[in-house]
């Protein structure tokens, strides 16, 4: 059982909805609720949408296609094969098939981003949208500020250090002892997760910038973690976290870098994450994961995004209650 300090420290930070506390929320009237929007069933064939767009888009690659390859996406993504998500967005498709034309005609291929072609950014950016759908009537956290003194976040650090969770996370270079243990594990033996890319820029995996997230995500990574266990014969692989709450600020800047950054984000609304797939393949692991991954996002419980070495997960509202009564049960509560 976790102490009472630790508990209190947490719990402290968790408030029903419109009794947060600071600046966000004080004074204001309370959010609208989430919009849980489409249906599973309609999530399936929106899913199933992308992938026929995806194959109709295919050989646009060039340059020169790129009139060719809007007004097919304009065609396309503003029919009724995609309402059920694009058309709930503030905006509605419209709005939508502007934002990916912009994204496209700024999209230059490089080494970090997820988006290795436009058909991966295409991919990418309409299967983000059901987060949005979700969770787009959150106003984010601006700046990495309103992220650290958010009372709606809990830290991996203080629920770590009474054994609370059941995955793993790099420790942000900014906490001494984190890096000084990495410098003396390295000058002993290989690094065994990803490491910093060339130049000092963080590679993919290289582990979160922040340690704090909601607890949902808290709840739903640690089930994961121990359904794996359940599943697996033998050894079990710890998950890996790479990414969890960013601000928008901090979203800008993984764009400007040319990472698939895209706004809105699960991520700078708290309820997206990011995991490492990749260094799995050593443990003959990746496929259990991503068949875990897949099972619950046919409950509806979650958005999952294949992007290559990291997939990328979003809680939904359908589930959202349901892992924070698990999370304040973890805790005691």
């Amino acid at each position: 059982m976790p102490s009472q300090e630790v508990a209190g420290e947490v719990g402290s930070r968790i408030r029903p909805s419109g009794q947060q506390q600071g600046r966000v929320t004080a004074g204001r009237p309370p959010r609208p609720g989430p919009v849980t929007g489409a249906s599973l069933s309609e999530l399936v064939g929106y899913r199933a949408a992308v992938a026929d767009l995806l194959a109709e888009v295919a050989g646009y690659a060039g340059r020169d296609d790129l009139p060719r390859l809007e007004r097919a996406l304009t065609d396309r993504i503003t029919g009724p094969d995609f309402a059920a998500v694009l058309g709930v967005l503030p905006g509605g498709a419209a709005d939508a098939t502007d934002r990916l034309v912009r994204e496209i005609r700024d999209y230059r291929p490089n080494n970090r981003s997820a988006a290795r072609n436009l058909a991966g950014l295409i991919r990418i950016y309409l299967l983000s949208r059901i987060d949005v759908m979700w969770w787009g009537h959150l106003p984010g956290f601006p700046t990495d500020d309103d992220l650290h003194g958010s009372a709606e976040l809990v830290d991996l650090e203080a629920l770590r250090r009474t054994d609370l969770l059941r995955f793993r996370y790099r420790r942000p270079d900014g906490h001494l002892l984190a890096g000084a243990a990495r410098a003396v594990r390295c000058r002993v033996r290989p690094p065994s997760t990803p490491q910093a890319g060339r130049g000092g820029v963080p590679a993919a995996g290289t582990g979160p910038r922040t340690t704090r997230t909601r607890p949902e995500v808290v709840a739903l990574l640690n089930q994961l973690a121990v359904d794996l266990a359940r599943r697996r014969p033998g050894p079990t692989p710890p998950l890996r976290v790479t990414s969890l709450a960013r601000s928008l600020e901090h979203q800008h800047r993984l764009r400007a870098l040319g990472y698939a950054a895209m706004l809105p984000s699960g991520h700078c609304l708290g309820y997206a994450m990011d995991l490492e797939m990749s260094w799995l393949r050593r443990f003959d692991a990746p496929g259990m994961v991503a068949a875990l991954l897949r099972e619950r996002q046919g409950w509806g419980d979650v958005n999952v995004i294949d992007e290559g070495q990291t997939w990328h997960l979003c809680v939904s509202p359908r589930a959202a209650s349901r892992l924070r009564r698990d999370f304040l049960t973890a805790l005691g509560g």
